[in-house]
Formats: structure tokens, C-alpha cells, sequence
């Protein structure tokens, strides 16, 4: 009956997906989960999506029924979008939201090939605080699995749908959704001999758009900091390239470090978010340097007349990884954080860069290229275990959701040879290889960054 990657597994689940909530969403009930079975195994290589009914959530009033259906709408495509979920076509349901106020008529649904199902209601207050709750439900087993009911302002609803959309991913799969995220990126206009290159800002699914910069001055390769308050990249102000950091929601920056002549790329944030990595061109030889934010001391971790670039901390922060041309070509390194002991892990052929360490610690990512190809790829951190996952004219940027599942980097088309018809566009994919998809932006867009989850005390 089931796929042969969806498992179904009887365990007890005691429990309960909390969210710790202050101003922006309030929590009211959580609810915990009966004994539950339906399970998504992702762990193997061709993984057949799971036909899931999502419910429009049911409100008394117009308005509530609306905000219902929008939440429901966003948290289907959130589920698709994974390329583990199969939301079914509401035309073919046989109970209506209304009609669920308590238990589902789980044979209405097993009719339909469900083997999962959302509900929920959706309630505006006289405050304009929209009150929603969610269950999710085995209908095999005709089991409650999971579910809660929040509170928070009504513009916040598509925030919520995100939430839910990461405790039913959070349930079904064992692993840490990524829907309640952002991505920062840059937003490329003009023509190909005269780009204007501005820092943008967006939810994952592409909505919530924003510009962070004018276009007056190129920006480079955004990063977020682990606070998600601030970001560093790169700015050629002034015609000169430095790395800055940039508070998102105050619009207030400032260059990063006094390299005093020198030329400062590639900048990233530690995991704690109290220090930056980035390298340091001086006359023709390029380091890697760390500065900390708190006391703008700043430490040499390279000392090789080769050109080290492209740091990355691991995810506790006791290694960092980058490119170097020390062996000849460009290829991958690892080394301690404080630049002892580095240690090339890139045997392949080709040339390799870009890396950045997975949330998770057990993958690199990497852009190659090799014979006129650009390959996006992971490898274990000890050079192990390649694995090349998308490829094109020119694919680069990898960057990783919080769950370390999924990589996004972006493709350039390169049109005709007037440049006619290029474009730059961003993609997604999972780490087996599968599902790749274009993330829509309102621009060309390249260089993206991931946010870890928002807190859920983020207003």
C-alpha cells in the first residue's frame, strides 16, 4: 500500500512540539500527541513524496474562512516544495472543514488515498489577533499525531502557516523543518556590461521581498549572522572592496576591521556570531584573517604565499574550512580555527571552491569545475564520500537550510554573445541530489544566504 520509503513504524510519542513564544506569536495550548505510526524515511535515495490533504482551516466568519484558506495555501506549498510531501487537490475532498471540528471520518480519506491529513480552525479576535490550531492526523491508523494553537497578529498568519508547515515536516520525518526562514541574496538589474548589484531580503518561499540596499555601490556575498540581526558582505563603496556588517532592521553599517590598503573579500560569521572570517588581499597575496566583533582584535590564521579565500567555520566552530591554490590548483582545505594544522581534502578532477560546512557538521559543500563544467557537490569533511548534485554553465553560491537537508546556490544562463537572454537565478536542492527547484525571485539573483530558524520571539 505504501511506498517503499515510507515506512509505517507503532512507537509512543509523548513529546509535545512546544513553541516558546513572548510577543510576536502567544502560545495557548499545546497538545499532546496520541500514539502514532506514519513516518517518512528519508534516508534512502528515491523517495516517493506523501499524498497529504491539507484542509482549509474553517472560521465562522468570511475573513476567518480566508485567512484559513491562505494558511492552508502556504503550508501545501511548503510541504511540496521538500519533494516529500504530495498536498492532494482539494476538489477531490469528501468532508468539508467545517465538518472536522473534532474527529475526521477517516475512511472519506482513506477513499481518497490520503495518508495524511491537516486540519484546523482560524479565528480573528476583536484585538485583530488571529487564534489558529492545527492537527495532524495518521489516517491509516486514524491517529492524532500532532498539533498546537496559537495566537499572534493577523499579518503574522503566514508566519504561522510556516510553523505548521515545520511541525508537520518536524513529525513526519524525524529531522528540523527550514519554512520559517529567510534567505538574503543579491538582486541583479541592467544590462550584463553595466549590472546593479543590491542586497535583498526575502521569506524562503519568496514572499516578504524587501531591498536592504539602493544599488548606488556593488554588494557582494551576503551572510547572516546566527542572530539574524545583522548580515557582513561585501562592498565596493568608493570603488574600493570591503567587507561590512549591516544591521537588517535599523539599515545602520559599518566596515569590518582597519586592513588599512587592503582589499577584504569572503567575509562569514562563527557560529556564535562573535567573530567574522574573512581573507585579506595585500599586494598579491591573500590570507585568511579572523576578527572579533567584541573587541576588533584581529588574528592571522594563514601565513602562505598561495591565495587563501573562502572560510567557513564548522558548526561548533573548532575548524574552518576554505579554498587554497597551495598545491598548484584550486582545492579545498581544513584546518583548526586557530590556522594550525591544514589539511587539503579535495582529490577530485577539477578545480574546487567555495566550500561551506553544513549546519550539521557532516558535509561540505562546494562549487567544482572540470573541463568547462560547473558542478555544485558535497563531501564528507574528511574529503570523502564526493557527491556532485546539480551542474551548468556556471552553478556557484552553495549555501545550507538550518536543517542541513537542503543546499540553495544559483545558476547563470548565459545567453547569446551579446548576452541576450542571460539570467541568474537561485536554486534549491536536497542533499540526495533530488528535487531541484528554482526559487522565484521578482529580479535576477545570485550570492544567496540562508537564516538559521527565526526564533520563535522574533516579532
Amino acid at each position: 500500500m505504501l511506498a517503499n520509503s515510507i515506512l509505517l513504524r507503532t512507537r509512543a510519542w509523548k513529546a509535545v512540539w512546544a513553541i516558546c513564544v513572548a510577543v510576536s506569536l502567544v502560545l495557548v495550548v499545546p497538545v499532546t500527541p496520541a500514539i502514532a505510526q506514519l513516518e517518512i524515511d528519508i534516508t534512502g535515495g528515491n523517495i516517493e513524496p506523501l499524498p497529504i490533504a491539507i484542509s482549509s482551516f474553517h472560521g465562522p466568519q468570511e475573513t476567518e474562512q480566508q485567512v484559513g484558506a491562505d494558511i492552508a495555501s502556504v503550508v501545501a506549498n511548503d510541504l511540496e516544495s521538500s519533494g516529500l510531501f504530495r498536498p492532494l487537490d482539494s476538489r477531490s475532498f469528501l468532508q468539508r472543514p467545517e465538518q472536522m471540528k473534532m474527529i475526521p471520518r477517516f475512511p472519506d480519506w482513506r477513499q481518497i488515498n490520503a495518508q495524511a491529513l491537516v486540519t484546523g480552525t482560524a479565528a480573528i479576535g476583536a484585538d485583530g489577533f488571529v487564534t489558529i490550531e492545527f492537527r495532524l492526523w495518521d489516517v491509516f491508523s486514524e491517529q492524532y499525531m500532532t498539533g498546537f494553537k496559537l495566537q499572534a497578529p493577523r499579518e503574522k498568519w503566514r508566519r504561522i502557516a510556516h510553523l505548521i508547515a515545520d511541525a508537520i515536516y518536524q513529525r513526519l520525518t524525524g529531522e528540523d523543518g527550514y519554512f520559517d526562514t529567510r534567505i538574503v541574496y543579491i538582486a541583479e538589474t541592467g544590462p550584463q556590461d553595466d549590472r546593479t548589484k543590491r542586497l535583498a531580503i526575502m521569506d524562503q518561499d519568496g514572499a516578504n521581498h524587501r531591498f536592504l540596499t539602493d544599488g548606488r555601490d556593488l554588494v557582494l556575498t551576503p551572510r547572516f549572522s546566527p542572530t539574524l540581526q545583522e548580515i557582513t558582505y561585501l562592498s565596493y563603496h568608493d570603488g574600493r572592496p570591503r567587507v561590512y556588517l549591516r544591521n537588517i532592521d535599523s539599515g545602520r553599517e559599518e566596515i569590518l576591521g582597519d586592513f588599512t590598503g587592503n582589499m577584504t573579500i569572503a567575509p562569514r560569521f562563527s557560529p556564535d556570531g562573535n567573530k567574522v572570517v574573512m581573507s585579506v588581499a595585500n599586494e598579491g597575496n591573500t590570507e585568511i584573517y579572523e576578527l572579533d566583533l567584541r573587541t576588533r582584535v584581529q588574528t592571522q590564521l594563514t601565513r602562505h604565499p598561495a591565495i587563501d579565500t573562502a572560510p567557513s567555520y564548522s558548526p561548533e566552530g573548532s575548524r574552518i574550512s576554505f579554498e587554497s591554490d597551495r598545491s598548484g590548483t584550486q582545492q579545498l582545505y581544513v584546518m583548526y580555527a586557530d590556522g594550525s594544522e591544514p589539511n587539503r581534502i579535495s582529490f577530485g578532477q577539477g578545480r574546487y571552491a567555495t566550500p561551506v560546512w553544513s549546519p550539521r557538521g557532516d558535509w561540505i559543500a562546494f562549487t567544482k569545475s572540470s573541463k568547462g563544467t560547473f558542478y555544485i557537490g558535497v563531501m564528507r569533511p574528511d574529503g570523502s564520500d564526493e557527491r556532485l548534485l546539480s551542474t551548468g554553465f556556471l552553478v556557484e553560491g552553495p549555501t545550507w537550510a538550518p536543517n542541513g537537508r537542503v543546499i540553495m546556490f544559483f545558476r547563470d544562463y548565459p545567453g547569446d554573445g551579446d548576452g541576450q537572454g542571460s539570467r541568474v537565478r537561485l536554486f534549491s536542492i536536497d542533499i540526495t541530489g533530488r528535487n531541484e527547484r528554482e526559487i522565484i525571485t521578482t529580479t535576477d539573483a545570485s550570492d544567496p544566504a540562508w537564516s538559521p530558524l527565526i526564533p520563535k520571539d522574533s516579532p
